[in-house]
């Protein structure tokens, strides 16, 4: 009887917890037994292990009992990643390959009948889980099929090689010298994303654009509202223009999350942060996330980044309910009844509305617009606005009305600064935060609005007063303090004062709620 074990890993969610698989060949009646929790991906291994096996050149034992075991057991596991460690296990049991070789490194990838292999979803996933699993002196290799190698090459600190085929990584793991080392993979080269809509295009609307560069300087989500054809959308396309770029592990943790959806790997962690923009007919699973296996949503796609979501409340209730947890968390828990799947999604969330059904409330106040006027019923707005639920407005930091302009005022509107002047302001005030409290102003727990938040006397009164009148709950008391920090940012002061504290009183409160 003769037993082998090579490291592997699985794919939970975002995590990519480590599986042991272990193979043993024993006499017996002919058979190949998988056990450890395998879905059907992983049980039709045995039939592409069996041909891979005999059109790479090796033996199969046919004449012996083949058991494999994933271990732990509890886990699940899918997808045809296990297929390639399940070779090597077997040919490892057979005495072919040297076992501090097979010990060294970690494997994954799925064989083709022709024993070639073919990419894995997650490679980001399981290169950045390897490496923060690794001990002294050092982490161990990982081997993947070429195209993820190049993808999971992007971590630094971790050794990665690729392989094209099941021969290439047996003939590196044969005994003495006989072995043909594998080639470090390189990552796919970075490149720079053209650049984007400038701001510089958006005439007029200074109250919408001062709301943007805020947003963009704190990391507060946004709720534009207005007519049809006024430059919300427009707007909002300019807003990753204004962010500064993604640190490094941010950016592995979002192409990770990319990785992990069917549409495969992206290239290259370019420091870009991703803007989702989903249609309002997109379910609470497709929003948030959920499945078997579980699937990231477009909350966590936008991790780190922007959540786009027009037309509001054209959303499903459910789904738009469903934000709220994650918006105060930066993380979604996805239960089912064997495991759960957590994944980040700390995402910043702008998005656009009409004020009524059919768009013109208040626009055709608006003198040489040329809006039309307003035919909903006083019933009909209440409905509509009604669609968005008071604990949600509740979570959203900036409530902003976008006016109708005359074609006058478009024409003669000067040109206004561009993406990159705003974007210098909006870093300079996230370096300030930074320094101050190590995260976003958006991002600050309770238990920090009071040592960072610092307030003047008569801006505080002012607040007290105004929060007393309109009858705000505590997150919204403390959700326009940290508005007012940015602003104060933005303005490079050192405490938040009443002028700070006014501006921030005028980006609440659009709708009703």
């Amino acid at each position: 009887m003769s037993l082998a074990t090579v490291a592997s890993r699985a794919l939970v969610g975002f995590d990519a917890p480590a599986v042991h698989v272990e193979v043993q060949l024993a006499n017996g009646l002919p058979s190949f037994a998988l056990v450890g929790l395998a879905d059907t991906e992983v049980k039709e291994a045995r039939e592409r292990v069996r041909a891979a096996l005999l059109q790479s050149g090796f033996s199969f034992p046919h004449n012996q009992r083949v058991v494999v075991s994933l271990a732990p057991a509890d886990l699940p596991k899918e997808s045809g990643r296990f297929d390639l460690p399940i070779a090597l296990g077997i040919l490892a049991a057979g005495g072919l390959l040297d076992p501090a070789k097979l010990a060294a490194a970690e494997f994954a990838g799925e064989l083709s009948l022709a024993g070639e292999l073919r990419p894995v979803r997650g490679a980001l996933a399981l290169a950045l889980a390897a490496r923060g699993a690794a001990q002294p002196p050092g982490p161990r290799q990982l081997v993947l099929p070429c195209p993820s190698a190049r993808v999971a090459a992007q971590v630094p600190s971790l050794d990665v090689r690729g392989a094209r085929s099941l021969a290439e990584v047996v003939a590196a793991l044969l005994p003495g010298d006989a072995a043909v080392p594998l080639a470090r993979a390189q990552p796919w080269p970075t490149f720079t994303p053209p650049p984007g809509p400038d701001l510089r295009d958006v005439k007029g609307q200074a109250g919408a654009k001062r709301a943007l560069e805020i947003a963009a300087a704190g990391s507060h989500s946004l709720l534009l509202v207005g007519p049809p054809g006024t430059g919300k959308s427009m707007l909002v396309q300019r807003l990753p223009g204004l962010l500064p770029p993604l640190a490094e592990d941010e950016a592995l943790a979002a192409a990770a999350l990319q990785g992990l959806t069917r549409s495969g790997e992206t290239r290259a962690a370019h420091r870009q942060r991703p803007l989702r923009s989903p249609h309002h007919t997109c379910s609470a699973v497709a929003l948030v996330g959920g499945g078997s296996p579980p699937r990231p949503g477009e909350i966590s796609l936008a991790h780190a980044g922007v959540l786009f979501l027009d037309e509001l409340p054209e959303f499903p209730r459910a789904a738009l309910e469903a934000l709220r947890e994650p918006l105060e968390t930066g993380q979604v828990t996805i239960s089912r009844a064997a495991h759960q799947a957590i994944f980040p999604a700390r995402f910043q969330l702008v998005a656009a509305m009409n004020p009524c059904p059919c768009g013109w409330l208040g626009a055709a106040a608006t003198p040489g617009a040329g809006a039309r006027a307003c035919r909903c019923t006083p019933d009909a707005v209440a409905r509509y606005q009604g669609k968005l639920s008071g604990p949600l407005l509740d979570r959203i930091d900036l409530q902003v009305e976008v006016l109708a302009a005359s074609p006058a005022a478009l024409m003669a509107a000067p040109d206004g600064e561009s993406s990159t002047t705003v974007a210098q302001r909006v870093a300079a005030a996230r370096v300030r935060a930074l320094h101050r409290q190590g995260r976003p102003n958006a991002a600050l727990e309770a238990g920090d609005i009071d040592s960072h938040c610092l307030v003047d006397a008569a801006a505080s009164r002012f607040l007290q007063a105004a929060a007393e009148k309109l009858g705000w709950s505590g997150r919204r008391l403390h959700r326009v303090l940290k508005v007012a920090r940015t602003i104060a940012d933005l303005a490079d002061a050192p405490q938040v004062g009443t002028a700070h504290v006014a501006e921030a009183l005028q980006l609440q409160r659009v709708l009703p709620g």
